[in-house]
């Protein structure tokens, strides 16, 4: 009875549970939160752009108000501060079109001759053009006439306070590889006792991202030296600083040609894509350099669940959460073997699971989980290399319901056992014993 009754004890702690597949009926609208944590170490901060579309024809461009930046090394670690995107409110003006005849007004530098220059001037600003680019070729006739008109106004010999000056990064490659520029064309404005170098002897250095028709760029050079006393003059500028426009079209240059990319987007719940990939309206990019490896440290579908309420539910069903970050840790790297103009594709299938438990008195939810399978390819492009991930959510979703036995069921088979025990013994009892009285009067009339 000690034994039957133990037995149906432990049936009745027991909780089992069933599964079906039904169509999706989610409570969290028709949206699907995508959260990740991923390192491009090719990749630089300034033109890493994060977009979504889907089939329904939605697009977002360039997404920034739930996506964080950080410039990386190689080793994957950072080299700085969270890199802030500056909003594009609009065109960037260049020059009229068909006043491309000017003199050469800027001087062009080579390795050779880069750092004395960086060291010579107190502001030398550097025009990092490729000849074959389309927005290199519309700065050009602005580039050279600001330059010229610079060096009359601050004579290099007279004044020195600034230089404009270009580097040809079809020739000039590992100069303009050292400098982190990934697109053409890209002005770096160095400032000469600012320029401390690192342990990848990198120079400290501001982007400028401003207007480039020769208008702005003379203004935007004059405000750079407006602080900045003439060679043997002791007298500094009293201005405000918070006045001078040159402080609103510059920023601090990545110090590594590297980004990590983390945030969270929110899709529509249909078959979708989500890019990575460099992207700018104004610059162009050599697709043959680019490299968009990367390491996913996460990357999960719906809300993040923390290790407390995981571990609940990986004790009542053990195999859940298994693909639920199925992407994390791994590493997709493009080699120089494999070639250029290499896109990384992500194809995921993506499936709801919801587990019902019925613990209390009232059936509640435990948790929406979405768990997805990944498969992925390096694929060779025309285009520009992207890091592209497909996802497919499912209409159908997985539900899982935690079933307990009643307390009823329980005490009406303790009664069974108790009567069952009672009953068999009582048979065995009475056969043993009929038996025992049938022996004992075949062995009477044997004797006699």
């Amino acid at each position: 009875m000690v034994f039957l009754f133990g037995m149906e004890l432990n049936n009745y702690l027991t909780i089992t549970t069933s599964t079906a597949v039904i169509v999706d009926r989610s409570t969290d609208g028709d949206f699907l939160r995508i959260d990740f944590n991923m390192s491009f170490p090719s990749l630089s901060c300034e033109f890493a752009s994060v977009d979504v579309g889907d089939v329904l024809g939605t697009n977002r461009l360039n997404i920034t108000k739930t996506i964080r930046k950080f410039p990386i090394g190689p080793d994957l670690k950072p080299t700085g501060t969270e890199f802030h995107s500056v909003p594009v409110s609009h065109f960037i003006k260049h020059g009229e079109v068909g006043d491309e005849e000017s003199a050469e007004g800027s001087a062009t530098l080579t390795a050779s001759n880069f750092d004395d220059f960086s060291h010579q001037y107190p502001v030398l600003v550097v025009n990092f053009f490729a000849p074959w680019c389309y927005w290199s070729n519309r700065l050009k006739p602005s580039w050279e006439k600001t330059a010229q008109i610079i060096r009359d106004r601050y004579d290099p010999e007279m004044d020195g306070r600034i230089l404009l000056v270009k580097v040809d990064c079809t020739e000039e490659v590992d100069l303009c590889r050292r400098h982190h520029v990934q697109a053409y064309p890209s002005i770096r404005i160095f400032h000469k006792g600012t320029d401390v170098r690192d342990e990848h002897g990198h120079h400290q250095h501001d982007l400028y991202y401003g207007d480039r028709d020769t208008d702005s760029l003379v203004k935007a050079m004059e405000g750079l030296v407006a602080h900045i006393p003439r060679e043997g003059s002791q007298k500094l500028a009293l201005e405000d600083k918070s006045k001078n426009p040159a402080e609103n079209i510059k920023r601090p240059a990545p110090k590594a040609g590297g980004c990590r990319i983390e945030g969270y987007v929110r899709v529509k719940k249909v078959p979708g894509n989500l890019i990575i990939s460099a992207h700018s309206g104004a610059h162009s990019f050599d697709t043959s350099q680019m490299n968009m490896s990367h390491v996913i440290t996460h990357f999960s579908f719906g809300r993040i669940l923390t290790p407390k309420v995981m571990s609940d539910v990986q004790r009542l069903i053990p195999y859940l959460g298994i693909s639920h970050d199925r992407l994390n840790g791994r590493s997709f790297i493009n080699t120089h073997d494999f070639g250029a103009n290499v896109t990384i594709e992500h194809y995921l299938q993506v499936v709801k699971t919801e587990v019902i438990t019925t613990r209390f008195s009232s059936e509640h939810k435990l948790v929406e989980e979405y768990e997805y399978t990944a498969h992925s390819s390096l694929t060779q492009t025309v285009y520009m290399p992207v890091a592209k991930f497909h996802f497919e959510p499912s209409p159908m979703q997985v539900l899982i319901t935690e079933n307990r036995k009643s307390f009823s069921h329980f005490i009406t088979n303790v009664c069974a056992i108790i009567g069952g025990v009672f009953t068999v013994a009582g048979i065995l009892d009475s056969v043993f014993h009929n038996t025992m009285r049938m022996m004992k009067k075949v062995e009477l009339g044997k004797n006699f």
